[in-house]
């Protein structure tokens, strides 16, 4: 049973199917579906066997919650603000389409961020002639630290767009986003967040970070199905053009029978910005369900719920000689170990893959992303098999 509100979270693993064998450890890499979730997409599907049950208001309502959840989860009082995406990469797009990049400005990114939120903003500078500026991060114990700083010191007057994530995917490196904000403000640079990796499991609040838009792809930390992502919209996008020009993004959409008096207004808010067919009827109930269970679940009490179930881990990675990022730098749902001196890979991989721990190697550390679903005998399987690898060095 999940706690209420007020009360800390319990281990909610059994909302999902996980064995007890396995140790997944990979929440950052794919979230597993909850059971709620499922029987919802099962239910959708036998919706359609024989669809004279699915009403003209059906093609409304599963969006309209699936906006509302997601307006809660990150503080958007306007739930027509949030648009409905099969990717992040969509809403990424539409953001680049939307904000002009003149000759001369520059494109703000970070280094080895996810390629989602980053092509769309090469070709933009390409075809502008602006310059795109990558913000390479700190090392060693100041890792998290000098990135941040450098990051704010890229921008200047002559940004026009800075791109980011909230938490980097290969590591968790957090970065101050509502500092980015406030210097994005002051320079009249426009904010687009990518934080897939972070919303369900660590608080974003649109109203103090402030960004012009924000991405989301469902099927991570949201526990939500592949194909779904949510971008919420600021209204400095308000009287934008998406990409495309759907039925159901038009004014009076919802009149079935005068959809042929084409109406030349859109929709309210982000609606507009609505992938084509958003209206599925599988998939929304599945990331419906999922979003109604992290939505409860909340993401400060999860935050707090991975600080305590990790701490201990961290400590005794350290001892082994792995290096951890300050805590002042990384959320407690996604970190990486850097692996201390002539420690082999292939063998780390091994140790853990006999325990039935799964996680994922990115580049030269250990990447862990853990969630409600792990409990202490994850964490103990994890640090059997990192010191097996550190004695076989």
């Amino acid at each position: 049973m999940s706690a209420s509100a007020g009360e800390a979270l319990t281990c909610q693993r059994g909302e999902f199917f996980l064995p007890a064998d396995v140790h997944y450890l990979n929440c950052a890499y794919m979230g597993p579906l909850p059971r709620s979730a499922e029987a919802a997409g099962i239910e959708g599907l036998r919706k359609k066997r024989v669809p004279i049950g699915i009403s003209a208001s059906d093609f409304f309502t599963e969006s309209d919650e699936l906006r509302r959840l997601f307006a809660e989860l990150v503080g958007a009082e306007r739930p027509d603000r949030v648009a409905i995406h099969p990717g992040a990469s969509y809403g990424v797009a539409t953001a680049a389409n939307n904000l002009p990049v003149s000759r001369g400005q520059n494109v703000v990114l970070t280094h080895e961020q996810f390629p989602g939120n980053v092509h769309a903003w090469r070709r933009k500078a390409k075809e502008a002639g602006a310059e795109v500026r990558t913000v390479m991060p700190g090392s060693g114990d100041e890792r998290g630290s000098v990135w941040n700083e450098r990051l704010l010191d890229a921008i200047d007057r002559r940004t026009a767009v800075v791109a980011v994530p909230h938490v980097h995917w290969t590591d968790g490196t957090r970065f101050d986003l509502v500092e980015v904000g406030r210097r994005c403000r002051d320079v009249g640079a426009a904010l687009v967040v990518d934080a897939t990796q972070s919303i369900g499991a660590l608080p974003f609040d649109v109203r103090e970070i402030r960004p012009d838009a924000l991405v989301c792809a469902a099927y991570k930390w949201l526990l939500g199905p592949y194909s779904v992502a949510l971008t919420y919209f600021s209204e400095r996008f308000d009287d934008g053009r998406p990409i495309e020009e759907t039925w159901i993004g038009r004014d009076r959409s919802e009149d079935f029978q005068h959809l042929v008096d084409y109406q030349e207004g859109y929709q309210p808010g982000a609606i507009r910005y609505d992938v084509a067919e958003r209206s599925n009827f599988t998939l929304l109930p599945v990331a419906v369900a999922s979003l109604s269970l992290v939505t409860r679940w909340r993401p400060d009490r999860v935050q707090a719920y991975l600080r305590a179930l990790t701490a201990e881990l961290v400590e005794e990675a350290r001892a082994l000689g792995f290096s951890v990022e300050d805590p002042r730098f990384r959320a407690h749902h996604i970190f990486g170990l850097r692996m201390p001196p002539g420690l082999d890979l292939a063998a780390l991989a091994a140790a853990l893959r006999s325990r039935g721990v799964v996680a994922s190697l990115r580049g030269t550390a250990l990447r862990l992303s853990p969630n409600v679903y792990n409990d202490e005998a994850d964490v103990q399987a994890l640090l059997d098999g990192l010191r097996e690898a550190v004695r076989g060095r």
